[in-house]
């Protein structure tokens, strides 16, 4: 009998130490935010590339390799000295013919003039001053102004260099915002909002992450790719940015909070997911979930348990439906023992 009863003892002894030793943690809530990535291009908020409007001679150019221009500055000069003759010229006949006009109209009003001559000589004056204003034109497309501020690009002709209508001077970007032009799947589209928030991340600057907002939803989705254009705002006061630049972009589209455990804590089996739940018997029960978004090591329960529930979350692969276990953290206790205290005396013991 004694040797029974000892070994009855060390069986049950056995029979728990072949519990597993387990790690769980309590389910808790936690803030889960949608967030739609996409790859965007970098654009400048307005940049225009100067070309010759004529073949002529550049007399000056005034700006230095990427230098800082103002609206209405002259970027370069052409030649224009005989348009400048044409203009003295228009000029002198637009004298003459307003000369002979009032001579006209005084002789009228004396009746030796007819209201015929004095029209005529009326045409002559306006066609005197049309050729001056066409003068005036062609002296201005000679001389190319900034048509607003920003910086300008590297130079590529000298001056005293004959070139044709068409070339290019110069290409001027207004650097002190830029737009980010980015896709994004037509399903997500109602997960955007003008004014909403981005962050963006550049090559050239990987740990920094510049923010802006959404400026413009294109209203028209392109049936090829099924996407739709976003354009997003970002502030460059720095000119850290340049145009051209492809950016990361994260859109932060909805936040909630919602129960969480970790990722190890999951088992898969097909389309299906399920935890070990600890009951309070120390046995473990397998348990239907059903997930939701997963973030930094974690995923979403949107259904199947309550705030405070225990369930594993290491050594889940060696557990099977009902099994009793072992928490770690708690082995070595003495029974009794109240959670975090002192083991409980037994009468008669002092």
């Amino acid at each position: 009998m004694l040797l029974a009863a000892c070994g009855g003892a060390n069986g049950n002894e056995g029979r728990a130490r072949s519990a597993p030793l387990v790690t769980a943690e309590a389910v808790a809530s936690q803030r889960f935010v949608d967030r739609i990535d996409a790859v965007g291009t970098a654009f400048a908020n307005e940049q225009v590339t100067l070309s010759a409007p004529v073949t002529e001679r550049i007399v000056s150019l005034n700006f230095s390799d990427g230098g800082y221009v103002r609206q209405g500055q002259v970027i370069a000069a052409l030649a224009r000295g005989q348009e400048n003759a044409q203009l003295a010229e228009a000029n002198a006949r637009a004298h003459e013919a307003r000369q002979q006009l009032d001579r006209l109209e005084a002789l009228r009003n004396r009746g030796f003039a007819t209201k015929s001559a004095v029209d005529t000589q009326v045409a002559l004056v306006s066609s005197a001053r049309a050729q001056a204003q066409q003068a005036e034109a062609a002296i201005g497309d000679r001389v190319i102004r900034a048509p607003f501020s920003g910086w300008v690009s590297l130079r590529n002709i000298s001056a005293g260099a004959v070139i044709t209508a068409g070339t290019e001077i110069a290409t001027i970007s207004d650097l002190s915002q830029i737009k980010l032009d980015f896709a994004i799947p037509e399903t997500l589209l109602t997960a955007l909002r003008e004014g909403q928030t981005i962050k963006a991340v550049a090559a050239a600057y990987p740990d920094q992450r510049f923010a802006g907002t959404i400026r413009t939803i294109d209203p028209v989705v392109n049936p090829q790719t099924r996407t739709v254009q976003v354009r997003a705002i970002l502030p460059n006061g720095d000119r850290r940015l340049k145009p051209g630049m492809m950016m990361t972009v994260s859109v932060e589209a909805a936040e909630r909070h919602g129960l969480a455990v970790p990722e190890l804590a999951l088992v898969g089996e097909g389309d299906k997911s399920f935890v070990f739940l600890i009951g309070k018997d120390k046995k473990v029960k397998r348990t239907p979930v059903r997930t939701g978004l997963r973030q930094s090591g974690v995923v979403e329960i949107v259904e199947g348990l309550n705030p405070g529930d225990r369930v594993v979350t290491e050594g889940v692969i060696k557990l099977s439906d009902g099994m009793p276990v072992r928490l770690a953290g708690e082995e070595g206790k003495p029974a009794g023992a109240p959670q975090g205290g002192k083991p409980t005396p037994k009468p008669g013991q002092g």
